[in-house]
């Protein structure tokens, strides 16, 4: 086919209609490489695009509007949780994962990654910030698909608790020791910065090849910790820790434009699909603005787990709003998809999510309803999840959400018609009986097919904590951040 050919295929797609990732003689057999951006605990309603009448993310604006933008993308509740969905392509309790904390924040061995399956099919796969799906050697990144590691232990810079999950000793968000292919570097500057140019050097080391980047900053989760520089321009127009937390998506923003300035001048924008998103619902900014919904991190409610979804491929996705009911689940198979692997066998019944594909060519793509069950987990170390199935919970489909609030782990049904209301005001679980009893039976299946997977709950600890260990033997002594070897500084929660 000559060029002159192909000229006139796409011009009669686009006349068509066929917009969206467009297969030419000349593309067809190309593979993006992949790059995903996840926040910590930024919310939907954290970005100006989405209304925020405050913080000012120019490049994560410009991001919004190049990108295919999904208004309603699901994610757990909570970080970890999120993360193994992601990274598996099903539900966080078929990975094990009930909690962030007490073991329970690993994601099963037996629980195939993304990364792993790229990896297998010839991309360069890389990590940079946040895991948080296991501290202890046999759970790290380097075990489960990611060939380069750069990251941080527990589910923040500095935290650590009874158990394995726990960071390098006195760590801060400034001058992090960070775990660097399994040994652990010291480095200088603000955490997020520190991330982003690892990545950007990686990638500058392995372009030529496919590869997958997971940028993964633990801002702007607490502790609210912020150059001065970005804190100074939220100063008196929100309360003080509101200040420093907008800072820190600030500085997120910041990076993406670095990020994106990059593949430019790399001339590797058109072959480089960039998802961003953030892990679960708003924390430091919902007073602010939380987009009109109800609910938080760690509830039940949209407002607990609706997130940003930006999928931007200059070239080959055309931008635009899609609305229909899609979550963290869809990652897997639809990154499989973009790098034309075929999932068969065991990894073909591990992926319960959907491919993208279709929705990310046309918003009029054919897409059957679905139903997402969300539940917040928590429950007390070494309880039987059993008796916590009316803990807090939903169960939605594209038109409904009924919600149990858990206030006393017993069964309160609440059911919201998302359509008319949308910011969940009217409760309206009288009216429709009919839908109740279809969402519960549907429920009610899922908690009976999860439950031998919760392989988590009595896990035994650790006698000491992985990261500390491997610190104070490296180091052979207190290490950069002057804590003497044996200090215990795990806590509970």
């Amino acid at each position: 086919m000559t060029r002159r050919m192909v000229l006139l295929l796409i011009i009669t797609l686009l006349a068509a209609g066929e917009v969206g990732v467009i297969r030419s003689a000349l593309t067809a057999e190309r593979r993006p490489n992949i790059i995903i951006v996840l926040t910590d605990d930024q919310g939907y309603g954290d970005v100006g695009r989405h209304g925020n009448p405050i913080l000012k993310t120019p490049h994560l604006d410009r991001l919004h509007d190049e990108s295919v933008r999904f208004t309603d993308f699901h994610v757990s509740p909570t970080c970890a949780p999120t993360r193994s969905a992601i990274l598996s392509g099903r539900h966080d309790f078929r990975n094990g994962i009930t909690h962030t904390i007490f073991e329970r924040e690993r994601m099963s061995l037996q629980t195939t990654t993304i990364a792993q399956v790229l990896r297998g099919a010839g991309y360069r796969t890389g990590i940079f910030g946040k895991w948080h799906l296991g501290d202890e050697p046999a759970y790290r990144p380097d075990r489960r698909g990611f060939e380069e590691t750069f990251i941080h232990g527990c589910g923040g810079i500095g935290q650590s608790y009874v158990g394995s999950c726990g960071d390098a000793p006195g760590n801060s968000y400034f001058n992090p020791v960070i775990l660097h292919n399994g040994v652990f570097e010291t480095t200088s500057g603000y955490c997020t910065d520190v991330f982003f140019k690892r990545a950007i050097d990686w990638i500058g080391e392995v372009k030529g090849r496919p590869f997958l980047a997971v940028i993964t900053p633990n801002a702007p989760h607490t502790p609210l910790d912020v150059p001065a520089e970005y804190e100074k321009p939220y100063a008196g127009k929100v309360p003080p820790e509101t200040a420093k937390f907008f800072g820190m998506v600030q500085n997120i923003d910041d990076n993406l434009g670095r990020l994106l300035d990059m593949l430019a001048a790399e001339k590797l924008e058109r072959e480089t699909l960039v998802i961003f998103m953030n892990d679960n619902g708003g924390t430091g900014g919902v007073k602010v603005w939380n987009a009109g919904m109800r609910g938080a991190k760690n509830t039940p409610y949209l407002g607990g787990t609706r997130a940003m979804s930006f999928w931007r491929w200059p070239g080959r996705l055309v931008p635009g709003q899609r609305s229909r009911l899609a979550g963290h689940i869809d990652i897997f198979p639809t990154l499989a998809e973009l790098a034309g692997v075929k999932l068969n066998g065991a990894l073909r019944a591990q992926v319960e999510g959907r491919s993208l594909v279709p929705l990310l060519k046309s918003p009029q793509a054919e897409w059957a309803d679905r139903i997402f069950v969300r539940h917040i987990g928590r429950w007390p170390r070494g309880a039987d999840p059993r008796e916590f199935k009316y803990g807090p919970v939903s169960v939605r489909n594209q038109r409904w959400q009924l919600v149990n609030p858990g206030r006393d782990n017993s069964r309160q049904w609440e059911l919201y018609d998302l359509v008319a209301d949308p910011g969940q005001k009217n409760d309206v679980v009288t009216s429709h009986p009919q839908v109740v009893r279809d969402l519960e039976a549907a429920y009610d299946r899922w908690w009976e097919d999860v439950q031998p997977l919760l392989v988590n709950e009595k896990a035994s600890p650790p006698s000491a904590n992985p990261y500390h260990t491997q610190y104070w033997k490296q180091f052979n002594g207190p290490g950069p951040n002057n804590i003497p070897p044996g200090t215990n500084l795990m806590k509970l929660p």
